[in-house]
């Protein structure tokens, strides 16, 4: 049976100071209990052989791969898929704002010069897919709360819950395809009618 382990990053320096993130570019780092978080997921991982892990283009997610394989030969890739969600002007806000924000709009309203919920959603079933066709057996993804959320709502419906840092969630390849397939289907009934 072939096993993904999907994982959000550690904390970073932002999460403490509840501001939004969504510009891989910008440089935002693990702090000191996101990196004893990082080294608790190796733990955790550590009677795993892993295939392959992944990060997204945000370095709190290379980050927290690298200090949680320390010293194993595991291929790491990046995957945009798994990016966080392109927040536009939002990019810099508190916490509070961007929910703030939401709450003001549905799922398929693009964030001001960034992407909707639902056009995030459908990207994060393309990595999903991307996945299904690689041939590792066991395969690490390092990735964004809000991305976790989305394929654990896509597989049981239970809607909004918190996604901890550094915590392993396993999906086997059923679990995958299914998830792939509900969130590559978000926004588009509704448009079609």
């Amino acid at each position: 049976m072939r096993l993904f382990v999907f994982a959000r990053h550690g904390q970073s320096t932002l999460n403490v100071a509840q501001i939004i993130n969504g510009n891989p570019h910008r440089a935002v780092p693990l702090t000191a209990r996101g990196e004893r978080q990082a080294r608790r997921l190796g733990e955790q991982l550590r009677n795993i052989e892993l295939g392959v892990a992944f990060c997204t283009r945000f370095p709190r997610t290379r980050q927290t791969v690298q200090v949680a394989l320390a010293g194993r030969p595991v291929p790491l890739l990046e995957e945009p898929s798994f990016d966080d969600i392109d927040v536009g002007a939002l990019d810099g806000t508190t916490i509070g704002e961007y929910g703030a924000w939401k709450q003001r709009h549905v799922r398929a309203d693009r964030f001001p010069g960034g992407e909707s919920l639902d056009d995030a959603s459908r990207r994060y079933a393309d990595g999903l897919w991307s996945l299904l066709d690689r041939p590792e057996q066991r395969l690490l993804v390092v990735c964004h709360e809000v991305g976790i959320r989305s394929m654990l709502d896509a597989l049981d419906g239970a809607g909004w819950r918190r996604v901890p840092n550094a915590i392993p969630y396993f999906f086997d390849d059923n679990s995958i395809r299914i998830a792939a397939h509900r969130l590559g289907m978000c926004g588009r009934l509704a448009r079609a009618s």
